[in-house]
């Protein structure tokens, strides 16, 4: 069991370091929680597989506009959104993206980290995506890596993917080795769904 700072569990030689690739699943993300995990995907090559996958699942646009997301429906033709419609809905939800990345006052060390996130995005070294049919507010963060002993690790716990929640608050985590964290991998992966953007 891991009790407030955590990242530096997340963030050992042990684990991030010498992973192959992650998942996390957390409710919130933030660019100053971010910045504590950036710097060790640095060298991660995606055609190699090396990528860091982030489900986001606390999106919070305006309910009715979700609601119309899902209204999609093929015997109702009134109930279905076109491309330009769809393409508006999206642009909403990164604005709101945009501003629970970017919470707080920026400083020049937040903007070099808003650089480094475009950067990791840009290569494919980072992936991120929301989850929209419902709120989820899970944290799960898994690690791979190639050890014969624990090929995965996960922690499971409260602590969103934000500076406060690795780093500043009394969050409870709990490390789960490989066979109770693969379960974990089967859920993730049936999260990455076509529901998700």
């Amino acid at each position: 069991i891991v009790f407030g700072d955590w990242s530096s569990d997340v963030c050992s030689s042990d684990l991030l370091e010498t992973a192959t690739h992650a998942d996390f699943c957390v409710g919130y993300f933030n660019l100053r929680g971010w910045q504590a995990l950036d710097d060790l995907i640095a060298d991660w090559m995606p055609d190699q597989g090396q990528v860091c996958r982030v489900l986001i699942g606390m999106q919070r646009p305006p309910q009715d506009e979700v609601k119309s997301l899902y209204q999609i429906q093929a015997d109702d033709n009134d109930a279905l959104i076109d491309n330009a419609r769809a393409s508006q809905l999206k642009l909403r939800f990164a604005q709101h993206l945009r501003e629970q990345i970017t919470f707080g006052i920026p400083t020049a060390r937040d903007e070099d980290g808003l650089r480094q996130l475009a950067k990791r995005l840009r290569a494919g070294q980072l992936i991120v995506k929301l989850f929209l049919p419902y709120p989820l507010h899970a944290k799960l963060y898994l690690l791979f890596r190639q050890d014969v002993n624990n090929p995965i690790t996960g922690f499971v716990g409260s602590s969103n993917l934000t500076l406060s929640g690795l780093s500043r608050q009394g969050e409870l985590n709990v490390d789960v080795l490989d066979h109770d964290a693969a379960r974990s991998e089967e859920h993730t992966s049936e999260l990455q769904s076509p529901n998700t953007i």
